[in-house]
């Protein structure tokens, strides 16, 4: 009789362990500009208090209709049907979309897709960022009593850096944690690049605050090698949609370093002013030639965009 117990209770375990496991996505949105807002999905309100930077996670949907109201009433409110929370072969994904106002309607805001990555257990969100767990009772605001910095903070910095060979780079390496079927074989180094994570903790006022904050750059690496980056743009352009070309694109950045025709090059591809700007700015970072990326400016059709970019490239030095 006890063993009958013990193996039905087992078995009930295990059923839950399996149910808590299923496959699920994760959703990051944050306002470009700073404005607090409040999240809703589904017709469910995510967030009682306004953030501006948000993250939803343990979402066992695929699609959610979206809506976002302002804490500041003269902006208008965004809906959205079916965001998206996977690839395009319906695996789930760690999405992050973001709020940015409209350039000729300063109170219109638009809901842009930013990135995604496949999605890690063992993933660590900024301290910045407002966290939620889908389906869990959300936790009471408590105001606690702000903590004034003492004299004598210490502060203590662990820098770790990972370094991938200029061996078997995958160009088109994967969309949203699935592989593209492309991976290319590069000997000369191009496709080599460093990551650097800095963790930094502050003692004082009787606290410790953890930042981690990834590092992202060539280091004075050279560029991908004409063979393989022709492939890269021939993957990138073979994608259906403008925001998959958007999102493979910076796939291949992420892993590999580019000159600044290169970079013009993959911005060429895309029709939305919007998502040349995006990449843009991402794609900074990954050049090994940043005193001319001035020669960006001639990809942009409206002068708004080429001053946008500007300011970027400067807070960036």
């Amino acid at each position: 009789m006890i063993k009958k117990i013990t193996f039905s209770a087992l078995m009930l375990f295990a059923s839950l362990s399996f149910a808590q496991l299923g496959p699920v996505g994760h959703l990051t949105i944050f306002s470009e500009d700073g404005d607090k807002f409040t999240l809703i999905l589904n017709g469910e309100v995510i967030n009682d208090v306004p953030q501006t930077n948000l993250r939803v996670e343990d979402l066992n949907q695929p699609y959610y209709n979206a809506k976002i109201k302002f804490e500041d009433k003269s902006l208008m409110d965004i809906s959205k049907n079916n965001l998206m929370l996977t690839d395009v072969d319906g695996i789930f994904a760690d999405v992050t979309y973001k709020i940015k106002r409209d350039k000729n309607n300063k109170t219109k805001m638009k809901l842009n897709y930013f990135s995604s990555i496949p999605v890690r257990p063992d993933f660590i969100p900024p301290s910045n960022v407002h966290v939620i767990h889908y389906g869990q009772p959300r936790p009471v605001q408590v105001v606690a009593p702000v903590q004034q910095p003492v004299r004598g903070v210490t502060q203590t910095t662990t820098t770790t850096t990972t370094q991938t060979g200029g061996t078997a780079v995958g160009v088109g390496v994967n969309v949203g944690g699935v592989n593209m079927g492309i991976s290319i074989n590069d000997n000369m180094g191009g496709g080599a690049v460093t990551q650097t994570t800095t963790t930094t903790t502050t003692v004082g006022g009787g606290h410790v605050v953890e930042t981690v904050e990834p590092v992202r750059g060539c280091n004075g690496r050279s560029c991908m090698t004409a063979g393989n980056f022709n492939a890269a743009l021939a993957t990138i352009k073979k994608q259906s949609f403008e925001d998959t070309q958007l999102k493979t694109a910076k796939q291949v950045i992420a892993a590999n370093c580019l000159n600044v025709d290169q970079i013009i090059q993959i911005a060429n591809t895309f029709s939305f002013e919007d998502n040349k700007l995006e990449f843009a700015k991402f794609a900074y970072d990954y050049c090994i030639e940043p005193r001319n990326y001035f020669k960006l400016n001639g990809i942009f059709s409206f002068s708004s965009n080429v001053d946008e970019l500007s300011d970027y490239v400067q807070s960036r030095q």
